[in-house]
């Protein structure tokens, strides 16, 4: 199963907000053996909008979206979405009901806006405020709020894939010191020959006042006991190359 996520705003973009929703993403599916095929950052611009929803139907199985699904004229979300699934905008009884119940009179008119979801959306509960995320398919929406979207998010994984997940996935790493890739690559391209269900991974780090010495980060993930096998290989690659390692994992 394909995992993405769309962080929706043009703040993220500005830098006037950094984003935390892709390494919350990444650490809860992480804990389940699982892993994120992509993320996208789009503006606020409608016609970007439904055509990246829309290709991410294409892209992924499930997709995680924050942003966007306020009532202010900057949130684009909910409308963008319905256009992307081909849906009219419609009032959802019960996500009225819960802003309504939260905010009593106050909810009108503007704040009840945001119960306007694609037809036959689903709810995402939000414990925060009550005011719902909504999903269409196995695309999930929540606001960029990380307080509000973290806690919905974490109900959306227990909900909708608390069954899903890869105990036998791994991934392991070596710190080699002292070296250039290019003294690495033919180990490398001999590994991935070697063991062709894995993915290789080489992550130069440059010399720092803290620690002036070079090292690369070279790791390897799939299978955990294909992985644990090659593993053992590429240390003793790494010493018949006269290079030495401590372990990164």
């Amino acid at each position: 199963m394909r995992f993405g996520v769309i962080v929706i705003g043009d703040e993220v973009l500005s830098g006037r907000r950094q984003d935390r929703h892709v390494p919350a993403v990444i650490e809860r599916l992480g804990a389940r053996g699982l892993r994120l095929a992509w993320a996208r950052m789009v503006g606020d611009d409608m016609a970007l909008l439904v055509q990246n929803l829309r290709e991410a139907r294409e892209a992924a199985e499930v997709v995680f979206c924050f942003g966007g699904i306020g009532a202010t004229p900057d949130d684009l979300t909910r409308e963008a979405a319905a256009r992307a699934f081909d849906r009219p905008l419609v009032r959802h009884p019960e996500a009225e009901a819960l802003i309504v119940g939260q905010f009593g009179a106050e909810a009108f008119p503007h704040r009840v806006l945001m119960a306007d979801l694609p037809a036959g959306a689903g709810l995402i509960p939000n414990p925060y405020n009550n005011v719902p995320g909504f999903s269409v398919g196995g695309m999930h929406f929540m606001p960029g709020f990380p307080q509000m979207a973290h806690a919905m998010l974490d109900w959306v994984l227990a909900q909708h894939y608390a069954n899903v997940g890869d105990a036998d996935y791994a991934e392991r790493a070596l710190w080699v010191w002292d070296a250039t890739e290019s003294q690495l690559l033919d180990l490398m391209r001999e590994l991935t020959a070697r063991y062709p269900t894995l993915k290789l991974f080489s992550l130069p780090v440059l010399p720092t006042e803290q620690q002036p010495r070079r090292r690369i980060e070279l790791g390897l993930k799939g299978a955990r006991k294909v992985v644990e096998t090659a593993m053992g290989d590429l240390a003793a690659g790494v010493e018949a190359l006269g290079l030495s390692w401590t372990d990164g994992t």
